[in-house]
């Protein structure tokens, strides 16, 4: 068995251990609903093909599971464990459980080419699982993430790309017997939202801001990060924004009724605009500086990246979907511009 095959297993068996006490038949009590999250971002939609240029993320929160001490189907053995969490125990919040797995592709810009790109973006894979522990109120979500992955040949990136660019006749990548080496990861992520509310309505027109701070302890990716995101519309969604794919990401999750997902027929409808301010300062990324054991084609990164997103969400019925426009900064020295993308994520609460 692969390193990357166990990684996948390892989140399997997380997830048989906490799916019972969330799957149900559609609710109409948020703390009782779960939501799965798709997430794919991608650089086509700017017309390049270089640098971060796929992600694709999927992403299930269970439902509140404040009192899981009293349910059977979550086994006595994980309470300690759970219980002695920093963060994410603070007594009158909400708790939840998300799993999630995913990809990430970066590429040179020029991919037919077979030699080295000398100063480019290294071609680097990332496969990973991740298990993320949240506790939330109405103005505050705290979200302590372990994320378990792998960044080399066995990522499976190389055959992602390639299958996709064989089916949609883009160009091919020769390059990819550079890519950074197989390197297994686990990274630590603690991030705090704040939201507050611009409008008391529960519903109609409001807007809301939401500034967060987090930091990432890890072996792949070692940074902190702060910034806001700023709302506004008809029938805002009542849970933490739209996030990248990146660490925390399990924001679409409503916290409770007063959310366009669970008001009465046939009012489930909402329309929003939103806006982030983001940066973060680097201290490690291993698709930029490399493998730490083995030698491996590098870059020397930018100590600090800021990105800025504008996007438009909407509700129908208890699908919420989102679409932005991300601008990043100069993330290694040599990049000769910034970069662009795409990010869209659809997300269902049953």
């Amino acid at each position: 068995m692969t390193i990357a095959e166990k990684i996948i297993l390892i989140c399997l068996l997380l997830l048989i251990t906490f799916l019972p006490y969330t799957v149900n038949a559609q609710t109409d009590n948020a703390r009782e609903a779960s939501t799965f999250t798709f997430r794919q971002e991608n650089d086509l939609y700017t017309g390049t093909d270089r640098d971060y240029t796929n992600g694709i993320k999927l992403t299930w929160i269970s439902a509140d599971l404040t009192d899981y001490r009293n349910n059977l189907n979550i086994p006595q053995w994980s309470y300690p464990l759970v219980e002695a969490l920093p963060f994410v125990n603070e007594p009158g919040f909400q708790r939840t459980v998300s799993f999630s797995i995913g990809q990430n592709i970066y590429t040179p810009e020029d991919i037919r080419e077979y030699d080295l790109m000398k100063d480019d973006h290294p071609y680097a894979g990332v496969t990973y699982c991740a298990i993320g522990f949240h506790s939330r109120n109405s103005h505050r979500m705290h979200t302590l993430e372990f994320d378990i992955g792998i960044v080399g040949p066995h990522s499976y990136a190389e055959k992602a790309q390639k299958m996709f660019h064989r089916w949609t006749n883009s160009k091919y990548p020769n390059g990819w017997h550079h890519q950074i080496k197989d390197e297994p990861f686990l990274n630590v992520y603690y991030e705090r939202k704040m939201k507050f509310i611009g409008s008391v309505k529960p519903a109609g027109i409001g807007y809301d801001i939401i500034p967060h701070l987090g930091c990432s302890v890890g072996n792949a990716y070692t940074a902190a990060s702060a910034g806001a995101q700023l709302r506004w519309g008809w029938n805002l969604p009542n849970d933490f924004g739209t996030s990248l794919i990146r660490p925390g990401s399990a924001t679409n999750a409503p916290y409770n009724e007063e959310d366009p997902r669970f008001y009465e027929e046939p009012r489930r409808y909402g329309v929003h605009v939103f806006a982030t301010v983001d940066g973060s300062a680097i201290l490690k990324n291993i698709v930029l500086d490399g493998n730490i054991y083995r030698r491996s084609y590098h870059v020397d990164k930018e100590p600090f990246v800021g990105r800025v997103l504008i996007g438009l969400g909407i509700i129908v019925h208890r699908f919420k979907i989102t679409y932005a426009y991300v601008h990043v900064t100069r993330e290694f020295e040599t990049q000769d511009d910034q970069q662009a993308y795409g990010t869209i994520s659809v997300s269902y609460t049953f």
